[in-house]
């Protein structure tokens, strides 16, 4: 069976996002842990905690997936930037882990014009090192890239270099994101081009390591790298 949802909001406190996707009759949803435009993030509270996983429980929506702030860049050749995007991922692995959500998606980032090997490069640095010291067991997902320029992600093949390189393969998937590989070349407006594209995925990192299908439309045309 297909499982949908959405993402839906954390306002107030985190448990009330299970009364909203009940509300919107969810099979999933995904959330932000916290402030995703922002490094600061206050600290869950263990009421709501608790909360979430009794509202979740009694829901039956299963599996529920998190979502990383907008602002992590684990391809940054800046040293502040690559660190605090390191100790973020770090943190919503451990923030996901008490609320008992499986997998969480974060966006690959940018290499800010430095070049895709230097980018696969702290990618791969950034994801080794938090999963070495990590044993939550939750899965991180990849979200696909939209093309657009310094994006680190965009093509199957960047992102199947980066899976390759993974000590602990078994901790990192893909979320695939249909605007975002729209926006990067990918056809998906007719069946055959969605054929196409998914046998593409398959061939080169395999429909097996999609963890969540981020289903979206787009403003703009094939390719043209606009991520909205």
């Amino acid at each position: 069976m297909v499982e949908l949802g959405f993402h839906v909001s954390i306002a107030g406190t985190i448990d009330k996002a299970v009364d909203r996707a009940l509300e919107l009759d969810c099979d999933t949803f995904q959330v932000f842990t916290r402030n995703p435009r922002s490094w600061a993030f206050r600290e869950l509270e263990e009421g709501e905690v608790g909360a979430f996983r009794e509202k979740r429980g009694r829901s039956g929506i299963d599996p529920v997936f998190g979502h990383m702030p907008y602002i992590l860049n684990l391809a940054s050749p800046d040293e502040g930037v690559y660190g605090r995007s390191v100790d973020s991922l770090r943190v919503g692995l451990g923030r996901c882990s008490a609320l008992g959500i499986p997998m969480l998606v974060t966006h690959v980032g940018s290499h800010v014009g430095r070049g895709s090997d230097l980018g696969v490069a702290r990618v791969v640095g950034a994801l080794n090192a938090v999963l070495e010291g990590d044993d939550s067991g939750v899965v991180v997902l990849l979200e696909n890239g939209s093309g657009s320029r310094n994006k680190v992600g965009s093509s199957f093949e960047e992102l199947d270099r980066i899976l390759g390189e993974i000590t602990n393969p078994e901790r990192v998937a893909v979320c695939f994101d249909t605007c975002h590989a729209f926006a990067a070349g990918y056809e998906l407006r007719t069946f055959e081009g969605l054929e196409g594209t998914l046998e593409s995925f398959d061939a080169v990192i395999g429909l097996d390591r999609i963890g969540l299908v981020h289903l979206n439309d787009s403003v703009g045309g094939l390719g043209a790298g606009i991520d909205r």
